[in-house]
């Protein structure tokens, strides 16, 4: 290798599937999101020689029955992970959890508007959790770390819960940089937006506090991938 080029540092990049999706992709038109392209651009906008080495989508499958287009929203995601698959291979990891509910509906404290908390009003609901995927996340960001696989990491997500695993990395393998993007809309005067977790930023040796329209409108896959078999096409609802 000539003496002027250097080896690309290695970087690892640990998303919150559901902190992406609900914190910045639900309901706009960018669903169909290269999160390859989208965080190799990052990078070669930070100018630092980085290159991401591995990605990894932390989330659960999608359940018909609270979907809002059922079948056809599980069928999408699948679709979606697959295609991710089929363009990046061994370089792009997907791990599921799983979601819970309780079958008879959880009993909540009803909220009344300027009204104090009244534990005895309660009403059932349908509670849904994500389960696994915040544990996943902190165990193999923590096992990267300690088999010392990449010289930096890039946490996506805007989830306090992640401090602690970040919190050791910091103390256990100080020579890990750690940067964090927070998957939010950027703020603007006329609207209100989830604020940046500063725990999080704390901790970081960068953040970039918000993913932008232009951002994620250029990290779009193509609307139909090749395979051997049927191609995969972008949802229509999507």
């Amino acid at each position: 290798m000539p003496n002027n080029l250097k080896v690309p540092i290695k970087t690892a990049v640990y998303i919150d599937g559901y902190n992406l999706y609900y914190g910045r992709l639900r309901g706009t038109p960018y669903k169909w999101l290269d999160v390859m392209h989208l965080f190799n651009t990052i990078l070669t906008e930070r100018s630092q020689n980085e290159s991401v080495e591995k990605l990894h989508i932390f989330t659960a499958p999608a359940l018909a029955t609270f979907a809002t287009h059922g079948t056809d929203s599980v069928e999408a995601q699948a679709n979606y992970y697959r295609a991710l698959k089929t363009l990046y291979d061994d370089r792009m990891e997907i791990i599921f959890g799983n979601h819970s509910y309780d079958r008879n509906g959880a009993l909540l404290p009803v909220f009344v508007p300027r009204q104090p908390y009244d534990r005895t009003h309660r009403v059932r609901v349908w509670k849904l959790e994500e389960k696994k995927t915040d544990v996943n996340l902190a165990l193999k960001m923590y096992r990267d770390a300690s088999r010392r696989l990449y010289e930096r990491i890039i946490l996506v997500s805007n989830d306090s819960d992640a401090e602690p695993a970040l919190q050791a990395i910091r103390q256990d393998f100080p020579k890990i940089m750690i940067g964090v993007v927070m998957p939010i809309k950027p703020l603007t005067s006329s609207q209100t937006y989830r604020r940046a977790s500063g725990s999080l930023s704390n901790i970081a040796d960068w953040v970039q506090q918000d993913i932008n329209d232009n951002q994620l409108e250029q990290a779009q896959l193509p609307l139909q991938i090749p395979t051997r078999k049927k191609p995969i096409k972008k949802p229509v609802h999507w």
